[in-house]
């Protein structure tokens, strides 16, 4: 499965890609974090991070994770996506 290398959404359907510069289709972020060949908001990772604890109750339809437990395992995560990677 594909994650959203910016908000760590999986990407599993083409309508959740991001779109380039030329309107074509990106892959490696979602439609939410990256638009016309630029990211939609200018968030350091901590931020991002807090933007995505506010879907935590979405996402526990399927699963139930702690507040805690979710911000520590996204602490972990996102370091390794390719918009946090120390360059």
């Amino acid at each position: 499965m594909k994650f959203c290398q910016s908000c760590g959404m999986p990407l599993q359907a083409e309508d959740q890609w991001g779109t380039n510069a030329d309107g074509s289709l990106n892959e490696e972020y979602c439609c939410y974090c990256y638009q016309k060949g630029a990211f939609t908001q200018d968030y350091t990772m901590e931020e991002m991070i807090g933007h995505c604890l506010q879907f935590l109750d979405e996402f526990n339809r399927e699963a139930d994770v702690p507040r805690e437990q979710a911000l520590a395992e996204m602490r972990q995560f996102f370091p390794a996506l390719k918009r946090w990677q120390q360059k």
